[in-house]
């Protein structure tokens, strides 16, 4: 468990304030999602490396629901490793084996292999993030959830949309290496390479998209 703490990320959720769009409603049926934990090739910082994805996104897929909804997850593992997904922050209200740590509440999704996670956001609203919650995968498997009140948002100018902002770290090596070399010296992990957004390191790192 002592790697938990070194892989940061963090949610924010900015609203922009300009034309309106509807807000979710409480509703009892089932908000339903696919995600495939695949490898996908991309660059950043000059380099490019194969990384664990969820359907391919860095970040992952957003997962939109209403206060009170239930929630399916299907989760096909298309890789050769273990892995699971932890929903970070919610209330696991006797689903507690749907809350995904690695040989804590359930066994490994193992390779080739699918889970269903099946959940009901109660009493909650605002935003959290799912991660994959085994070794270091969470590097780069992450997402953010976002629950909808079940009352409109107390705001006297209308919403236009709303951007999740996802703080991340970036390494150019293989964070599977990393992990290897924290175990063998018993120190803590190397630093980032580069601190991100939405996947994406600032203006201001090597081979970097400016204005990002």
């Amino acid at each position: 468990m002592m790697n938990k703490h070194f892989v940061l990320t963090t949610i924010l959720v900015l609203s922009v304030h300009l034309t309106a769009i509807p807000f979710c409603s409480s509703s009892t049926t089932s908000k339903r999602y696919h995600f495939n934990v695949e490898w996908k090739n991309i660059t950043r910082l000059c380099s490019r490396k194969a990384i664990l994805t969820v359907n391919g996104e860095y970040p992952g897929p957003t997962i939109a629901v209403n206060e009170g909804e239930n929630v399916e997850i299907k989760v096909t593992n298309g890789v050769s490793i273990n892995t699971t997904i932890h929903w970070h922050g919610i209330k696991q209200l006797r689903t507690g084996w749907a809350d995904g740590p690695a040989y804590v509440t359930q066994c490994p999704i193992k390779p080739g292999r699918s889970y269903t996670y099946k959940f009901t956001v109660s009493g909650q609203r605002g935003t959290l993030w799912w991660h994959a919650h085994i070794a270091w995968q969470r590097a780069t498997v992450y997402g953010a959830i976002i629950i909808y009140p079940r009352m409109p948002y107390p705001f006297a100018a209308p919403i236009e949309a709303e951007i999740p902002i996802i703080f991340g770290e970036w390494w150019n090596l293989p964070v599977e290496g990393i992990e290897d070399e924290m175990y063998k010296y018993g120190s803590g992990p190397n630093s980032s390479d580069a601190y991100t957004i939405n996947g994406l390191p600032g203006s201001l790192y090597p081979c970097s998209v400016q204005g990002t």
